[in-house]
């Protein structure tokens, strides 16, 4: 039976989010929310710091930006109770369920993240059409994150709702920072999952259509993400060239190479030269460059090899115009294959879902790169099982695009899996 009470305030929910977007470490005004929400379900809580180990934050925003944000966030609607707890940047939530009787440690992440993306103005783009297009310029939830805490907070309610039919304990990660892979690695270092059975991720969309779900998505590359900078020094572009050391061209150099690293026999290899930023005017050798890199490998190992050839490609490139430089990690995730069995258990729970036309156990597509893996491989290496799953929807436009929407009937299924899975773990 259709709980229509919850299908609404899904929706809800995810609009809420969607109108105010945050991205990376920013999440403050959604965590609030969130904290706010499970502790009146019921959950105990942990949050912030509790969750998150500082050295492994990777990318983690300016204290300035940080504190511009505080103030936003307090001007649209933050719960004051509990902004508190992230105004420094970690804003994870880890929810537990304590159901006091004995069975499994399961636990789901949830990511909140926006995307620095200005959203769509087109009259028939439904969050504009229907009042809960981004307040925010240049931020967007152009990849269903919203959808996802909403998500999360939906599975809560039933758990909430529902605990007498429950044993063991249930715990609910919201994690921060999932763009860019920045803020699993920082909660799987605080041992958030250092005590859990069964681990479940989740994405909705991602091409799979409208009624379908994958119960084991394999084909997340390994990545690496790389802020690089040169630093020569500025001379006079007429009268003095000879005196400078031009740190456009070590980075243009260092770039154009990065395309030349061969392939790997083993699998596939990605390498992006996404931004580049140089110079400060016409007549002045350049003296600073940034380079904004990722690397992907089919495997961790590939992956690794990949950035290697970089590191070297920016040592040679830094010598021969006689720059320094430095290379700073700000995103990281690597390769992991879901758990058979789980995924089997999964599969099962949407199939027998009235809404879910086609069920599929595993898909090997290759796809872009997630930092629940992390999540993923610490609990397989304890002994423990793992997936992550696509929840299939209409899409608007394909993820980081401004014209991205979903389908919100997929919201409530997705919950009510979740939940039939927890029931047939327990």
């Amino acid at each position: 039976m259709v709980n229509e009470h919850l299908a609404l305030r899904l929706i809800q929910w995810r609009r809420d989010f969607h109108k105010y977007p945050e991205t990376g470490f920013f999440e403050m005004r959604t965590a609030s929310i969130v904290a706010a929400t499970l502790d009146k379900l019921g959950f105990a809580l942990q949050l912030g710091k509790d969750v998150m180990n500082k050295n492994y934050c990777m990318g983690r925003p300016s204290e300035e930006h940080l504190a511009e944000h505080v103030k936003w966030a307090k001007a649209n609607g933050a719960n004051l109770d509990y902004l508190p707890f992230f105004e420094e940047g970690y804003t994870g939530i880890v929810a537990t369920w304590e159901t006091g009787r004995k069975g499994p440690t399961i636990a789901f992440r949830f990511d909140m993240d926006a995307l620095a993306i200005y959203e769509s103005e087109e009259e028939k783009h439904v969050p504009n059409k229907e009042g809960f297009r981004s307040t925010v310029p240049n931020r967007m939830h152009a990849c269903g994150h919203d959808a996802h805490t909403a998500i999360g907070l939906g599975l809560a309610t039933m758990i909430a709702t529902n605990h007498k039919n429950l044993n063991g304990k249930i715990k609910l990660i919201f994690q921060p920072a999932e763009e860019g892979v920045r803020g699993a690695k920082s909660m799987v270092k605080a041992n958030v999952v250092e005590d859990v059975d069964y681990f479940i991720a989740s994405h909705i969309g991602t091409g799979v259509p409208q009624g379908h779900f994958v119960a084991s998505n394999n084909g997340f590359l390994a990545t690496s993400k790389l802020d690089i900078t040169f630093r020569g020094r500025a001379s006079h572009a007429g009268a003095k060239p000879e005196e400078g050391r031009n740190a456009l061209l070590a980075a243009a150099t260092a770039a154009m190479n990065m395309y030349a690293i061969p392939r790997h026999s083993s699998g596939m290899t990605r390498v992006n030269v996404g931004e580049m930023h140089a110079g400060s005017g016409r007549n002045i050798i350049p003296d600073f460059a940034l380079l904004k890199v990722e690397t992907r490998g089919e495997s961790s190992e590939i992956n690794d090899f990949v950035k290697e050839q970089v590191e070297a490609i920016v040592e040679g490139a830094a010598k021969m115009y006689q720059n320094e430089y430095e290379i700073k990690l700000v995103g990281e995730a690597i390769s992991c294959k879901g758990s058979s069995d789980l995924a089997k258990i999964l599969y099962h729970c949407a199939e027998r879902h009235p809404s879910i036309e086609n069920s599929i156990l595993e898909s090997n597509d290759p796809a872009g790169s997630e930092d629940a893996t992390y999540f993923m491989e610490a609990v397989q290496q304890k002994g423990g099982q793992a997936t992550y799953c696509i929840i299939g929807t209409d899409l608007a436009a394909g993820h980081h695009n401004e014209k991205f929407d979903i389908n919100e009937q997929s919201l409530l299924p997705a919950v009510e899996i979740f939940y039939d899975l927890i029931l047939r773990i327990n």
